[in-house]
């Protein structure tokens, strides 16, 4: 069989590698190098999405081999209708921020290698299939992002770098050593293998402590990359200090992979534990849309509001994964494959205008809308996009999650519309003081939006309309996942 996921998982690594023969001194090469090898990999991903079939049960393009027989370590990848559009926006991202990194001057070699780095070490979490090598993606992933926000960053970059790795490295631990306790269950036949793992469930042979214990393990090391309060606190930070790139990647990816590893491993692996602690994880849910939206609207920087908006709208993911019904799991994944496009666009604006200000500074803005018509036009369209309107990909998503979550928790989903509110007031607050109004002087020579700014958010700005005027084009990979999954948990449809 044609080795599909390892080429579009490691084909950046390799570029990486190959990156180390180029002389720093030609970063044209560099940029070039590393643009066209994303490229390949986002190619690959598209091939994938248009062979996937729906509605097939089990992992398509599946690649397994012994890897340390031994302790039962294989090297197994595969993806379902959860993981393909993980990947598929994974490479996206990946690509559209190297391409906006074009602007990096300043130790282009070791950044592109590390942006390489990083790509291949958030699509290996979507396909694998097997702990070890899971565990293996997840760290290798959070070191090139640290040295992005340590190196390239603001001026507190050093602060938030390591409260991101710190932060992130306890929910490591923790879901290490709920993965161990599992291991240990599956003996005679020991294997780390995740399919294996769902069939024998090992988690329900633990006592009852511990299977307590694993769950909530897991439920850190997932929630802090979500981030659900009230393990938030990193977000902000890592944003705010981040290069623009970077923060898209952040927020268009890395966030996915907590949400991910709930639908990967808490819900298959562990679903009585995850149906007798819904209602808490519901709660916290509600918690991240109301605080985070409230929070957001109180930000006098661009950058930190639509930060803390991504704490608002990844806690519908949480709410939906917490209604345990087909449309709520499948608007959650719809939600994770949404907000990446749309916060990651988002984020791509925020660099834009920071280019030509060199401030972020909600109040000091005013009239850009005359002066800049594109770029007004893109920030209004993705301002839309996260409040959902209607036709939008993040219309849908959040339709399905209320509409799941109010068959399971239906004071709960009344309570979550307050969210949507809240993001309407601070988007259209913030796109009246920005673009609306008399153009203030200091800005009257700002260029508008350049061939590169626009090429990097046309693509966002097409699959944001495309999944919202036609979800199925994602849906229908998602949902018989979703339904597969909750029908062999013994969870309802």
């Amino acid at each position: 069989m044609f080795p599909l996921l390892t080429l579009i998982t490691f084909l950046p690594l390799l570029g990486g590698v190959i990156l180390l023969f180029i002389p720093k001194e030609n970063k044209k090469a560099i940029k070039t190098t590393a643009l066209a090898v994303s490229f390949a990999s986002l190619v690959l991903s598209l091939a994938m999405y248009a062979l996937f079939q729906n509605g097939v049960p089990g992992f398509q393009f599946e690649e397994k081999a012994n890897w340390i027989p031994s302790l039962g370590v294989s090297y197994h990848l595969g993806v379902d209708g959860v993981g393909m559009p993980m990947v598929l926006l994974t490479t996206l991202l990946s690509f559209l921020a190297i391409l906006y990194s074009w602007i990096i001057e300043e130790r282009t070699k070791e950044y592109f290698a590390l942006f390489l780095l990083l790509e291949t070490g958030m699509t290996g979490v979507f396909v694998a299939l097997d702990f070890v090598l899971f565990y293996v993606f997840w760290e290798v992933s959070l070191v090139p992002m640290y040295f992005i926000i340590g190196v390239w960053g603001g001026p507190r970059r050093e602060y938030a770098a390591i409260k991101f790795f710190l932060y992130t490295l306890v929910g490591s631990l923790l879901m290490l050593l709920a993965i161990l306790a599992m291991y240990f269950k599956t003996a005679p036949h020991y294997t780390f293998d995740m399919v294996e793992m769902v069939n024998r469930q090992p988690y329900s042979k633990l006592p009852h402590l511990w299977q307590v214990l694993v769950f909530w393990f897991f439920y850190v090391g997932f929630a802090i990359k979500v981030p659900a309060f009230p393990f938030h606190t990193w977000l902000p930070d890592a944003h705010v200090e981040a290069p623009t790139a970077g923060s898209v990647i952040l927020a268009g990816v890395l966030l996915k992979m907590g949400g991910y590893g709930f639908v990967r491993v808490s819900l298959p692996m562990m679903p009585v534990g995850f149906s007798t602690y819904a209602g808490i994880i519901a709660v916290i849910a509600l918690i991240s849309i109301v605080y985070g939206s409230l929070v957001a609207m109180a930000q006098t920087d661009l950058k930190k509001l639509v930060a803390y908006s991504s704490v608002g709208h990844m806690g519908f993911v949480m709410l939906g994964l917490a209604a345990l019904n087909t449309d709520g799991v499948s608007g959650a994944v719809l939600q994770m494959f949404s907000h990446g496009c749309i916060t990651g666009a988002l984020f791509f604006l925020v660099g834009i205008v920071y280019e030509r200000a060199h401030h972020r500074q909600i109040a000091r803005f005013g009239g850009l809308g005359a002066q800049m018509p594109r770029y007004y036009g893109f920030f209004m369209f993705m301002g839309l996009a996260s409040l959902g309107l209607p036709s939008l990909s993040g219309f849908i998503a959040e339709f399905l999650v209320l509409r799941g979550s109010f068959t399971a928790f239906t004071l709960y989903a009344g309570i979550a519309i307050t969210g949507i509110v809240i993001t309407a007031a601070y988007i259209l607050w913030t796109i009246q003081r920005m673009f609306l109004g008399p153009l203030k002087e200091e800005y009257r020579k700002f260029p508008d939006m350049n061939r590169l700014e626009v090429a990097c958010l046309a693509p966002l700005m097409f699959v944001i309309l495309l999944v919202g005027i036609y979800p199925a084009a994602v849906l229908n990979a998602i949902s018989g996942t979703v339904k597969n999954l909750l029908s062999a948990a013994g969870l309802p449809l």
